[in-house]
């Protein structure tokens, strides 16, 4: 049952437990469980040993040796998240090979079907989302100690050596960065619904600081991720079949559906913090429900590759009063200067987000295509499409133009 409204404060967290959001961790799932009970070890020994097995050509005639499960002995949602990351890894690495074009575009039942049962109880897509790469897929070294870049690891990896680790824990930390962000909305709401400004500017403030934090901390990408192995080897293993020339039809899940679905990779528009604060900021990528350009379109299908219980606390939010036009109507420039710090801070972050795609996609993509041209080799893929299938650079603009649009102009 979801409320129309947030709840007092004292009572928030009972509410973010609900649509599985932590103190801690925000969106991300906490303490997340690295095993599985007999038979379904026998999936996370196959994605522990994934770089292994690829090397030696022995990935695909491991999965094809696997007995098909059912999936009703994974009981609580941490195991069932645990074996929804494994079975997407192993989907990517079977489909994707050793990353040299050789592509299978079907997979098997025995993986298949399991995989496609357990999508359907958790809401997700039957492909490795963010949900399953960043938010699932850690473990702190000391679990006593802090969640630091340096005190944590991933659970699987795909070839590539500790470039995966590198982007999906920088990608982690950035959302457990969030978490003190989504923590102040209950108190943001209330001041809306009582008439208190002054709460409501401390609370902006507060997401400004978190915002700000937030972006300090993407820039640990730089240090732990090298734009070449990203984009000439992780990225392979992160790309989808929905716009993605190497599976046009899509992949055909075997002993599912008698048709290629089609289904976008693994993409940073699938992370619920942003939209979180858009939905917050009431910066409006759509016009009464209906996407603005095909940048809103992706944005609003990227949902979808949430986990339900963050779309539901999206739809939440969206009832929820609106910060924007509180704001305007109170006419206060200091309510107003803050308001637009927290607004900022998202263009800012999308503006970084453009120089990072820049740097590990666009640059590295057309030094390939140069090698290739040179070489005589053709060109396998457009320089423009991003693992979740859409042209990101036209995307990523129009997104940070739509946040700029929505800062208040000044008196």
């Amino acid at each position: 049952m979801a409320p129309d409204k947030l709840s007092p404060v004292e009572n928030s967290w009972k509410i973010f437990e609900e649509y599985h959001i932590d103190e801690d961790v925000g969106f991300a799932l906490p303490n997340p469980l690295e095993e599985l009970p007999h038979p379904y070890d026998a999936w996370i020994s196959i994605a522990k040993n994934l770089p292994e097995l690829i090397k030696n050509g022995q990935l695909r005639a491991e999965v094809e040796k696997l007995t098909t499960f059912s999936i009703d002995g994974l009981q609580g949602h941490k195991s069932q998240r645990l074996a929804h990351l494994a079975l997407g890894y192993i989907t990517m690495a079977y489909v994707w090979g050793e990353g040299d074009g050789d592509v299978r575009k079907v997979l098997p039942s025995n993986i298949a079907v399991p995989y496609c049962k357990l999508s359907e109880k958790l809401g997700l897509p039957p492909i490795l989302v963010y949900a399953d790469c960043v938010l699932a897929n850690w473990k702190k070294k000391d679990p006593s100690g802090p969640m630091t870049y340096e005190n944590m690891d991933i659970l699987f990896s795909f070839p590539g050596g500790d470039c995966g680790k590198g982007f999906f824990l920088v990608s982690l930390v950035v959302e457990t960065a969030a978490a003190s962000a989504i923590k102040v909305i209950p108190m943001i709401f209330n001041a809306i619904q009582r008439e208190d400004p002054d709460t409501l500017q401390k609370a902006l403030l507060d997401i400004a600081s978190c915002l700000h934090k937030v972006l300090e901390l993407f820039h640990q990408i730089h240090e732990y991720v090298d734009p070449n192995l990203f984009f000439n080897v992780l990225r392979i293993y992160l790309s989808g079949w929905k716009g993605n020339p190497l599976l046009s039809e899509g992949l055909l899940y075997e002993g599912v559906w008698n048709t290629p679905k089609k289904f976008a990779g693994g993409s940073a528009a699938q992370s619920s913090i942003f939209q979180c604060f858009d939905i917050l900021l009431g910066i409006q990528h759509t016009v009464g429900g209906v996407p603005l350009d095909s940048a809103a379109k992706f944005l609003q299908e990227m949902r979808t590759y949430m986990p339900s219980a963050h779309q539901n606390f999206l739809r939440l939010l969206e009832s929820g009063p609106s910060v924007r036009k509180f704001v305007l109507s109170k006419g206060d420039a200091t309510l107003q200067e803050i308001y637009n710090e927290c607004v900022q801070a998202m263009v800012s972050l999308r503006s970084y987000h453009l120089q990072i795609v820049t740097k590990y996609i666009v640059i590295p993509a057309h030094q390939s295509s140069k090698k290739k041209q040179t070489s005589g080799e053709p060109s396998s893929e457009p320089i423009s499409k991003g693992t979740g299938g859409t042209d990101f650079m036209h995307f990523l603009r129009a997104v940070k133009s739509t946040t700029m649009n929505s800062l208040l102009k000044k008196d």
